[in-house]
Parts: structure tokens; sequence; C-alpha cells
């Protein structure tokens, strides 16, 4: 079974909203579910390296490489690069691929379960 997870919202919105979202993928890859996760606007700030946590904060973009290191498949919008987050057009890390709006339908049509954060 494959499970697909879209994220949108500014990594650190002073809310625990991505660092949930993520600790569940890693909980659902225990579970023996296949999972793809797909960023889209503020949330493409979560796979670049200049993004880095607030004092006190998890480091979620080490925890999206630690999830691409476990075989999660994780795309980035690439129209949002140059035009959402706070670092707009920054490069995306290794391992994260950039994607379009056609490869997320795709993902959402084979997926037999797509949560949103």
């Amino acid at each position: 079974m494959k499970a697909l997870i879209v994220f949108n919202g500014n990594p650190y919105d002073g809310t625990d909203i991505t660092w949930n979202g993520l600790r569940l993928a890693e909980q659902l890859l225990h579970t023996g579910l296949e999972v793809n996760i797909f960023l889209m606007n503020d949330s493409v700030d979560l796979a670049r390296d200049v993004t880095k946590p607030p004092e006190g904060y998890f480091d979620l973009v080490q925890m999206l490489k630690d999830l691409i290191a476990k075989k999660v498949t994780v795309k980035v919008c690439g129209t949002c690069n140059a035009r959402c987050g706070i670092h707009k057009s920054e490069p995306y890390f290794e391992g994260a691929q950039t994607a379009t709006m056609p490869e997320l339908a795709q993902w959402i049509k084979e997926a037999d379960k797509v949560i949103t954060f």
C-alpha cells in the first residue's frame, strides 16, 4: 500500500504541523507502507539547505533528509521554487526531486491514502 503526504505550509510557522507530518511519515514506514512526500507552496523551504530551525525547534530539514535516506521519495513543486517560501529561488538539496502538477496528480491516482498538512 502507498501513502502520499502533501505539505503546503512554512515549515517553521510557529506550530508543530510539519514536525507531526514528518513524524507520521516515519511511523507509516514502520507499518510497512510505501511513503511519498510532495512539497508545494511555502513548504518547499523544507527541501532547502539554507532553511535553519529557529532556536529550540527540531531540524525539520534533517528529518526530511533522514526520510529520503530510508527510501521515501520526495518531490518538490518546480514552479514553487521561485514563487514560494522565505528562501525563494534557493536550490533544493540533493535527493529532493523537482516535480510538476501532472506528477502530483499521478501520485494521487496511485496512492491508497492521501494526507495533507
